[in-house]
């Protein structure tokens, strides 16, 4: 068997047993057995738990359609509009649904920070190789094209910026009671992405126009019109 079919039939092992048991419930020695191997030949391909779940949760990302569709999008001012706004609102569903799937796995981020770190490096190399180009090449034409103004040396750092903030914003209303309960809920959205438009150094003129114009369709219906 060559190695990228057992790296394949591990992998789906394992999306069983986290499905069935949670990561906290699942083992390396239960993915082993599920995919009748040894745990010693399922480290040569996965060192860790954590390791195993960030690529089972980098597979599921890369296959998003939404997220392919983004990702296809010329680099341009709006694209780093839609990239931010689709951000938002990912973030956004998430804390208003707190017993899903994506707030388990976003608990399960915040807690690697408090202990190893192991989890969280790992998704943040994945999101970063992944999202991270198409942030810094649309916001460098919209320096060119006078939409935006250089902030710092580092875009990159403007890119995790945008993703600690919408991040924590989420944290805070992740309990079934929030931690701090944010006023005028329903223009949420909006508030935030204009907090990090600005901050990344967008013009004003540019927020205005392109925000706008981004909010007022439904969610990936803008992405469907670009990538057409």
């Amino acid at each position: 068997m060559t190695g990228d079919l057992r790296r394949q039939l591990i992998l789906a092992a394992a999306k069983r047993c986290f499905a069935r048991h949670g990561f906290a419930g699942t083992t390396t020695k239960s993915v082993a057995a599920a995919a009748s191997i040894s745990e010693g030949l399922l480290f040569k391909h996965f060192p860790t738990k954590s390791a195993l779940y960030a690529e089972i949760l980098a597979e599921e990302c890369e296959a998003d359609p939404a997220l392919h569709r983004l990702l296809g999008l010329q680099p341009s001012t709006e694209t780093l509009v839609i990239l931010i706004r689709e951000m938002v609102r990912h973030f956004q569903a998430v804390a208003a649904a707190p017993d899903q799937e994506e707030a388990q796995r976003l608990r399960l981020m915040i807690t690697s920070h408090l202990d190893d770190g192991e989890f969280a490096r790992l998704i943040y190399e994945k999101i970063g190789n992944l999202i991270g180009p198409v942030f810094t090449a649309s916001l460098e034409r919209a320096v060119e094209t006078g939409d935006a103004s250089r902030i710092g040396r580092e875009p990159q750092n403007l890119f995790w910026f945008a993703h600690h903030t919408v991040l924590m914003t989420t944290l805070v209303r992740l309990p079934s009671v929030p931690c701090l309960p944010y006023g005028g809920e329903a223009d949420h959205v909006r508030q935030v992405s204009e907090f990090i438009l600005r901050g990344i150094g967008l013009s004003e003129a540019a927020v205005v126009s392109h925000l706008d114009r981004e909010l007022s369709q439904d969610p990936g219906q803008r992405l469907t019109a670009e990538s057409a």
